[in-house]
């Protein structure tokens, strides 16, 4: 009754009524109202209802209003963090100078707010959300803090009253409960209902969960109360399962219960004591048995849910359940709640984390009780977290945000090394982990398929696929960069086991088996899971363990890390069947056992002082280990020798991104300096037999001429020989791991990638793999990535190229860096495609030519190595083994013999290798100057192992197995038929050097001692040698040959027999021999060169350098050699030359002579190829202006009346125009609003970037022109106003050529055929567009030539001598006499035609400016304003003056002549009434003025109102064509004394009074004198009195003209103002006549240009300079001028009706305008990105998501925003057509590019924000800052102002108006 009753009364005073009570020490009757009161209020059975909220609200602030409340609150706010918490795609910083975690972000407001100038920061787009860490000394810097939380404000805060908080204290928990049993209620299990009902329950709720968010942003004093609330476990106990008589309670807390059920969690009450004992210690032992035990695996038959996968080819493999689980039971499935915040949590989770509560959870983060709280809360849901995480549907937006709540918790060390102690969460993310990858487990089919125990994880399920599993592992990774959570691990053995058996499932996954018969049918992309598995999974927690084993102290870790990797890898070895030989045709690219044992071995040698023999195996396991790693290097050979090909182009890619720059340093490089350690170990015969072994190309080893090769087809042996001497290269140069220090990988990594390409800043920091660990902000290396690039490279700036395209600033490596540091094997090693070696060497190449050191084709040059360290010194015996030597022999015999599959790459690699040898010598023994015994050893090629001594061994015989067919046993045949004749002393086939000796009897000898080797039969002694020496039962084990399994093919080949060969050659001497070859001399090495030999000048050159290299540094390191060689060059005799019938021969006819041949060839070509290209681009380049020159010339030199002949681009044909074959020039009409955009001024306008700032439209061209034809027709005649100005300032149709010309007929053809094409173009053709059959160029219209002459040359020309009334008599009477309209013929169509196109390129609003639309005088007026347009934009496009004269590239795009013609014939539909023809008033008196005025209630525009420029063009247009040039020049200087008499009344209008009156006493004085009316004082007096006159003409302004005038007129000032006043007409004039009559516009200074064009066009006699010159003395009067001037005044006076004010406004019209230009913006891109990424939309008031700028007025535009859509057309694409006539340049925002958009089509052009480094950063990727760059923000304002976006940018699409 009582709670009835009080909720009746108003909330207000109920609360302060209650809060009254409260306060009292006896307060049982208030506590009891109170929940009474909440009980009715908070009544969950009620649903959500905006009523509870409310009371809550009144009752927390206990009766003040609820804003006043949080003021309060807000005022005791103690909290030093910043913690506010935001949402994906929110733009945060992250600075690497002030962070301590990695994972450091910061707001904005805290960014610009803290001193981050110089450091390494930049703006990001927030993937999962995050929360600002200002304030925060865990994860950032004290000193990075801003200017707010940098102060410890806390301790000024004044202490909290009690009684503030008192309501919150007790009304809170209910309203927490009552949201708990909300969600208890609304949980339906997902499998039973859609998870659209959670989002139902979800957005019911969303008002509580944004109050309690409301309250945790009062400050730290609500927070406080808030997690005193979540954490107190007597609260949540009373409340959770509810009072005995409460049912609705107890039904509720069932239902909690049963959801934690079905959660596969048991709360710990029913678990009782059983299973609570399994601690930690179990979990240990179960992984030990991991491995072990998986023979024991159960395999279940795939579950029905698991079927339904569908994946194809891999859902069929069955999945492997582990029979013993090895996790401690407890983590995975035992929950209790305490409290409100662990049930929160619980509910967060299994609503799969909605943004809202995840919110809240975070905002409470700055209380640091809270903070402890929720990580341990965090972390004992861990594995139901992940649980959730794999059934959920939803997975990536879940994954977000789990890690947006985890990266929050694990980033602060403290807090992690607390949890890690007190929860375990180490065994957790282990276990979890584990737990993970066990869903997906499949058996490994690696080696032996069915009896292989080993299993892997299936890299087609969704869990890898999806990389469901980053979220954990992001976990894991940032807890190891914890120095103390890393040793913990490393310090608890049994985790380090469980750790190893997760990676095992990783190693051998994804396993690839070569196809052989046909092509896959399906390509599986599962070796992108596969790869960023093996990356994220277990590479990159290694880089986090390995940080942190740097120093001697932390020895153990690693022994500890290396001794489990191989008992693991042993344990794989037995699982997998694996005894000595891999499986054929297998490859999997994934060891990650390997690679942990290779980086653990390589960072405790280079940095912990470990003796790495200490952490070898014995020899046999060191055998195994090998193998795979050797595998993969033979399988990245065979996939590029194309033997892959049929398992389709992902094994491309997999070998691809095996060797790519984010993997490289986890794959490629552990295993090749793995491959090198075992290399170090074992016996090198072994090793190097192996490699040739898998490289499977030791048949081709052979001294005979041909061979068998059992694995191979001919045409894979070259490349898959060069694979295995290159891979033998690197393995002995690569000193990554050996050695180098960090700051030379670095600059190595930086060379090569230099080398390949110039390269972009943010290109080379992409491309150089980081060396530590990819996590960390500072990059690898004590020295500085900047410091190294600028010691390597040089930066090239940004430039532009003329056809537009931008360049990026890039680097450039500098010059030494080639001639030093150019490292060919380092630049193979890190090449994804092959053709970036190729690259790099043309590059090096064009150096050397460059710097004149070598200019043929260069080998690739031999480079220095850094000293191994002396633990991996045994490497250096590869080099120095017999079975290498033999292989060097054999081959370079080979390559001397022409062998075939031989090839130049194969010789530099040898080369190489030998030179590798001669350079690291094997320290122990001294090398003996005198040949050494023979050993009396298995084999007797080389006497000893020494590179040195063995270069000069000679070999006299060699036993081989050829084929019967082989040319080596013709011959022996033929020997034993001549046995007693001499033998021939050339063999035939193949000739063996320099003589047979005679073979008698005594050959059986010669047998004994020739050499046989076998490498397979050599590699096996070997291994037996190794395995009986470690005495091991597997050398019992069966081994299967491999020459007995050997396949052979159907046509069974010839079969084998063995042969001797005579050789008689040391390695020297073949050395001499193949020098001779490449030289092609006989004696190319005389004695002499041994002794001057300078090793210097042989680091650059091809093979012949490198022989000599390789020669002199044999003959200076042995005396022996050098000895040799002397013996050598003296004993060499010319070859007998062949015999001209041999076939051998000529089939080896020098192979140099063909290739030079082919490369003369080619050469010539290329020759004749580009002088046709130079001749068809001087020719495209003549005809840009066909008319011009060919004129010219046909003017001077043929009779008059020639017509100009035109080229069809299409037939060919050349001819002139006619009528009934019109040709027509190539043209683009486009609307263009240009014009419109100029200012008065020549500063652009600035881009608003602040509230304050604006741009003003109004000061426009365009405004102010449609400001005076508004004024006009609201007092004048609208005929008469239409013929008053122009319009087409906005909205003109400009219309611009190629220059190239074409048969009308053709190029209708034309289009037919481009309709019929199906190609996808980036134009219209059904909007009549096309590109120009020659010069591609874009164009939409074509613009027919007039028959007959070019232009009016000869007569027309003549200047005659009749008097100025004459000339105006007559040209009066040529308007009068108008031009018969020309008869229909197909050249009158077209031109119709084209007038149509004309009208439809524009908007129909920028043609009807007339009262009523569409009547003559509208088109009249819209036709003559496009030859204004275009004249206008001619004059911009020359600098808005004439002075640089003659050519210029847009003369070369103008075609006014034939545009005026068309014009023309197209206005002799209509004539001007004489009555009104402005004629008359212009040179004569018109007497019936008044009469003429009283009939119409609108006057005529007075003459001086008029423009001129307009009239010019009305006159010559209405005038017959073709008009002489007397008439054109009578016309100009009518015209001309209209103009300057409007000067004179505008400059009137600006004097003050009292100058006004000086000044008309003065022109008084003068009017008398002779020649007045060319004086402009006395017709500036004359025009004063006059419009004295006029109804307050003069007093409208005069108080601010004379503020105007402060500066005194003197008659200079007078004339350069009348001047300026004229040159826009004048220039308008001279370029008419330019284009009419062909004259040539002479250039000339600023200061003369005024007379130059007076000149030009015949106003007077001489021309004068501008400054003596007197603009009076060019009028020419042929009237009385006072008459003439007192009639045009009076004109103005008559306007009875007109204010005053008007008059004034319309007389001072100002014809000059500056040239357009953009907006100025601002240098800093922060500036405007920050003011407009969050500023919301002018038109729907949202924020838009793409936000854009047009950069020419300013305005803010929604870029694809279907809220400001009109008629199905987006914004942009409307805003184009208002603002540009349908072209627009916008910024985007948040991208920094720059989009244009041409009428229907639009392109991305660019950036003009740019870096530090020069380049761009589209879509704001890489957040660094940006600063504008002029030039390029130059070229876009000239592309526009000159027209030329069609042309210049290429990559066109049509945008649908979707923009």
């Amino acid at each position: 009754m009582m709670a009835a009753s009080q909720l009746r009364r108003d909330k207000k005073s109920t609360a302060a009524h209650l809060k009254a009570d409260l306060k009292r020490t006896d307060n049982s009757s208030a506590l009891r109202q109170l929940q009474d009161l909440l009980d009715s209020v908070l009544n969950p059975e009620r649903g959500s209802d905006p009523e509870a909220l409310e009371w809550c609200k009144w009752l927390l602030a206990g009766g003040d209003g609820f804003d006043d409340f949080c003021r309060t609150v807000r005022s005791y706010d103690n909290a030093t963090l910043c913690g506010l918490v935001w949402t994906a795609n929110f733009v945060a910083y992250r600075c690497r100078t002030c962070g301590i975690s990695p994972c450091m972000s910061l707001c904005a407001e805290c960014f610009n707010n803290g001193d981050h100038t110089g450091h390494d920061f930049n703006m990001f787009r927030s993937q999962a959300g995050g929360a600002c860490d200002c304030g925060d000394g865990n994860v950032m810097r004290e000193s990075g803090f801003c200017s707010r939380h940098q102060l410890k404000t806390g301790e000024n805060v004044p202490s909290i009253p009690r009684d503030l908080l008192l309501m919150s204290e007790m009304v809170l928990p209910r309203f927490i409960i009552t949201i708990i049993q909300y969600l208890r209620d609304g949980y339906i299990e997902p499998e039973s209902a859609a998870d659209r009902d959670l989002q139902k329950v979800l957005q019911q709720l969303e008002p509580h969960i944004s109050f309690l968010e409301e309250l945790t942003k009062m400050g730290g004093a609500m927070r406080t109360v808030l997690t005193k609330i979540l954490t107190n476990q007597q609260t949540f106990k009373e409340l959770s399962m509810g009072q005995e008589e409460n049912v609705y309670a107890k039904r509720n807390y069932e239902k909690y219960l049963s959801a934690l059920k079905s959660s596969g969690l048991v709360s710990v009450e029913e678990k009782g004591a059983g299973g609570a004992g399994a601690g930690a210690t179990d979990s240990a032992a179960g992984a030990l048995s991991l491995l072990g035990a998986t023979a024991a695996a159960s395999l279940e038959d795939s579950s029905k849910e698991e079927d339904q996968d569908g994946l194809q080819g891999v859902g069929q493999r069955k999945r492997v359940k582990l029979s013993n689980t090895t996790k401690d039971p407890s983590i995975m499935d035992t929950l209790k709640h305490k409290c409100f915040l662990e049930e929160l949590l619980f509910w967060t989770i299994k609503y799969e984390f909605p943004q809202k509560m995840v919110t809240f959870l975070l905002n409470m983060l700055p209380d640091q009780d809270y903070k402890i709280m929720f990580t341990k809360t965090f972390v004992q849901h861990y594995a139901f977290i992940m649980k959730t995480l794999m059934k959920s549907h939803e997975s990536d937006t879940m994954s977000n945000r789990i890690v947006h709540i985890s990266v929050q918790l694990f980033s602060n060390e403290e807090l992690a090394r607390h949890v890690t102690e007190e929860c375990q969460l180490l065994d957790i993310m282990v276990t979890v982990l584990l737990y993970m990858m066990e869903s997906c487990l499949i058996k490994s089919e690696l080696q032996d398929e069915e009896n292989n125990r080993h299993v892997v994880v299936n890299c087609g399920e969704a869990l890898l696929k999806n990389n469901t599993y980053w979220p954990l592992v992001s976990d894991f990774i940032n807890i190891l960069s914890h120095q103390s959570v890393a040793k913990r691990f490393l310090e608890d053995h049994s985790l380090l086991l469980l750790w190893m058996s997760f990676v095992s499932f990783f190693q051998g996954m994804n396993l690839n088996k070569r196809e052989l018969n046909e092509h896959v049918e399906f390509e599986s992309q599962t070796y992108y899971a596969a790869f960023a598995a093996e990356l994220e999974a277990c590479a990159q927690p290694m880089w986090g363990l390995l940080t942190h084993c740097k120093v001697k102290e932390t020895q153990e870790y690693t022994k500890t890390v290396v001794r489990y990797c191989l008992e693991t890898l042993q344990m794989w070895f037995d699982a997998t069947g694996f005894v000595d030989e891999p499986a054929p045709n297998q490859l999997t690219f994934h060891l990650p056992l390997h690679r942990y044992y290779a980086m653990f071995l390589s960072k405790g040698v280079k940095c912990q002082g470990l003796d790495l023999d200490s952490l070898l195996p014995d020899q046999e396991m060191l055998m195994k280990i090998m193998v795979h790693p050797l595998q993969i290097q033979a399988s990245l050979s065979e996939i590029h020798s194309n033997m892959w090909v049929r398992n389709g182009l992902q094994i491309k890619g997999q070998a691809m991104t095996y060797v790519q720059s984010h993997f490289c340093n986890s794959m490629i490089d552990p295993d090749i300096y793995l491959l090198q350690v075992c290399a170090s170990r074992l016996d090198p015969d072994y090793f190097i037999s192996s490699v040739f072994e898998r490289f499977k190309v030791v048949d081709l080893l052979t001294m005979a001429s041909q061979h068998q090769n059992a694995v191979l087809d001919s045409e894979q042996e070259r490349p898959m020989l060069e694979g295995a001497l290159t891979f033998l290269v690197i393995l002995s140069s690569l000193r990554i791991h050996l050695g180098m220090s960090d700051d030379e990988i670095l600059r190595a990594e930086m060379v090569s990638q230099l080398c390949m390409n110039d390269r972009t800043h943010s290109s080379l920091l992409d491309l150089i793999p980081e060396n530590p660990n990819p996590k960390s902000g500072a990059v690898p290396g004590s020295c500085s990535f900047e410091e190294m690039l600028s010691s390597v490279a040089d930066f090239k700036a940004p430039v532009f190229e003329p056809g537009g395209s931008m360049q990026q600033g890039m680097y450039t490596p500098k010059a030494e860096v080639w001639e030093k540091e150019f490292d060919p094997i380092m630049v193979i090693l890190r090449t994804v495609y092959r053709r970036d070696v190729q690259s790099a060497m043309d590059r090096y190449s064009a150096f050397l030519k460059q710097s004149g050191v070598h200019t043929g084709n260069p080998w690739p040059p031999y480079k220095e190595r850094t000293p191994l360290h002396p633990c991996y010194r045994g490497l250096v015996r590869l080099l120095h083994c017999k079975t290498l030597h033999i292989v060097i022999f054999t081959l370079l015999y080979k390559i001397w013999m022409d062998h075939q599959n031989m090839s130049e790459h194969v010789l530099c690699m040898v080369l190489y290798l030998i030179e590798l040898g001669m350079d690291n010598q094997i320290q122990e023994d001294k090398v003996e100057e005198e040949p050494c015994i023979e050993e009396h050893c298995h084999d007797s090629w080389f006497p000893g192992t020494s590179l040195l001594s063995n270069l000069h061994h000679i070999i006299n015989f060699v036993r081989v197995r050829v084929p019967e067919t082989a040319p080596e046993v013709e011959k022996n045949r033929e020997r034993e038929r001549e046995r007693e004749t001499p033998a021939s002393t050339s063999a035939d086939g193949s000739s063996f050097g320099q003589s047979s000796r005679r073979l008698t009897g005594n050959w059986r000898e010669n047998l004994r001692e020739a050499q046989v080797f076998s490498l397979v039969a050599e590699r096996r002694r070997k291994f037996q040698e190794i395995i009986n020496r470690s005495n091991h039962e597997a050398s019992q084990a069966v081994r299967p040959k491999s020459s007995s399994s050997r396949w052979l093919p159907p046509g069974s080949p010839p079969q084998l027999v063995t042969e001797i060969l005579e050789i008689r050659e040391s390695m020297l001497s073949l050395l001499v021999k193949l020098h001779q070859k490449l030289s092609a001399k006989q004696n190319s090495l005389s004695l002499s060169w041994l002794t001057e030999s300078d090793p210097a000048r042989h680091t650059h050159g091809d093979g012949l350098t490198a022989i000599e290299r390789i020669l002199a540094k044999a003959a200076s390191r042995s005396q022996h050699s050098k000895r040799c060689l002397q013996e050598i060059c003296r004993k060499v005799c010319p070859p007998i030359p062949p015999k001209k019938n041999s076939p051998g021969d000529k089939k080896n006819m020098d192979k140099e002579e063909r290739r030079q041949r082919a490369r003369e060839r080619q050469q010539k070509l290329l020759a004749e190829f580009a002088s046709r290209q130079k001749s068809f681009m001087e020719t495209a380049m003549d005809v840009e202006t066909p008319e011009a020159d060919a004129v010219m010339d046909v003017g001077s030199a043929e009779p008059l009346d020639s017509e100009v002949l035109y080229d069809c681009v299409i037939c060919g044909q050349s001819g002139p125009s006619t009528e009934d074959r019109p040709t027509g020039l190539v043209v683009l009409l486009q609307a263009s609003s240009v014009l419109g955009h100029r200012c008065r001024s020549d500063t652009p306008k600035q881009l608003p970037t602040t509230d304050e700032e604006h741009i003003y439209p109004e000061d426009t061209c365009g405004a102010t022109h449609d400001v005076r034809l508004t004024l006009m027709q609201r007092y004048f005649k609208d005929s008469s106003c239409l013929q008053s100005v122009s319009i087409g300032w906005d909205g003109g149709v400009y219309v611009q050529t190629c220059g190239h010309t074409l048969h009308i007929d053709c190029h209708k053809s034309y289009m037919e055929s481009l309709r019929n094409d199906q190609v996808l173009q980036g134009f219209s053709v059904d909007k009549g567009e096309f590109t120009c059959p020659l010069c591609r160029q874009f164009a939409n219209s074509v613009l027919p030539c007039r028959p007959g002459r070019g232009m009016e040359t000869g007569g027309w020309h003549t200047p005659s001598n009749k008097s100025m009334s004459t000339l105006v008599k007559e040209v009066e009477d040529l308007q009068e006499q108008m031009g018969i309209f020309p008869a229909e013929s197909n050249l009158s169509k077209e031109m119709e035609s084209v007038i149509k196109n004309i009208k439809n390129t524009t908007q129909k609003k920028y043609m009807d400016y007339g009262k009523n639309p569409g009547s003559p005088d509208n088109d009249f007026l819209f036709m003559y304003s496009v030859a204004r347009t275009n004249l206008e934009l001619e004059l911009v496009h020359r600098g808005g003056n004439l002075c640089s004269g003659g050519a210029s590239a847009a003369a070369k795009r103008s075609c006014l002549n034939q545009l005026f013609h068309v014009l023309a014939m197209h206005m002799q539909l209509y004539s001007i009434d004489s009555a009104y023809n402005p004629w008359t008033r212009l040179t004569q008196s018109t007497h019936s003025r008044e009469t003429e005025y009283c009939d119409e209630e609108h006057p005529e525009v007075p003459m001086l109102f008029r423009d001129v420029p307009s009239l010019l063009i009305i006159f010559i247009l209405t005038m017959p064509q073709p008009l002489r040039r007397e008439h054109f020049t009578c016309v100009v200087q009518v015209l001309y004394s209209l103009q300057y008499t409007q000067a004179l009344a505008a400059l009137s209008i600006r004097f003050s009074r009292e100058e006004r009156q000086a000044w008309s006493n003065i022109g008084a004085a003068k009017k008398n004198t002779p020649n007045s009316d060319k004086s402009w004082e006395s017709l500036l007096g004359h025009v004063i009195s006059e419009l004295k006159n006029a109804k307050d003409v003069y007093d409208t302004n005069s108080e601010e003209t004379s503020v105007l005038s402060s500066s005194v007129w003197s008659p200079q000032s007078i004339e350069f103002t009348l001047q300026q006043f004229c040159l826009p007409f004048l220039r308008l004039s001279c370029l008419l006549q330019h284009h009419l009559y062909g004259d040539s516009l002479p250039g000339c200074p600023m200061e003369e240009e005024f007379s130059l064009l007076t000149g030009c066009l015949g106003l007077v006699g001489s021309v004068q300079s501008s400054t003596t010159m007197s603009s009076a003395a060019c009028l020419q009067w042929n009237f009385k001028a006072y008459d003439l001037i007192s009639q045009w005044c009076s004109e103005v006076i008559t306007l009875s009706d007109t204010p005053t004010q008007q008059s004034a406004s319309l007389l001072v019209q100002d014809p000059q305008w500056a040239a357009p230009r953009l907006l100025q913006l601002p240098d800093n891109y922060n500036t405007i990105f920050q003011y407009y990424h969050r500023k919301s939309c002018t038109s729907c008031g949202k924020t838009p998501k793409d936000p854009a700028l047009c950069l020419v007025c300013g305005a803010f535009v929604c870029l694809k925003g279907h809220c400001c859509k009109q008629q199905g057309v987006c914004e942009c694409v409307l805003h184009s057509q208002h603002c540009g006539a349908a072209t627009g340049i916008f910024l985007l925002i948040n991208a920094s590019v720059i989009i244009i958009i041409r009428g229907h089509r639009f392109c991305l052009w660019g950036s003009v924000y740019l870096d530090a480094h020069g380049e761009e950063d589209r879509d704001l990727r890489r957040g660094k800052p940006l600063y504008l760059c002029e030039e390029r923000y130059r070229v876009l304002e000239q592309q526009w102002v000159s027209h030329t976006f069609d042309h210049i940018n290429k990559r066109w699409g049509p945008h649908y108006n979707g923009l």
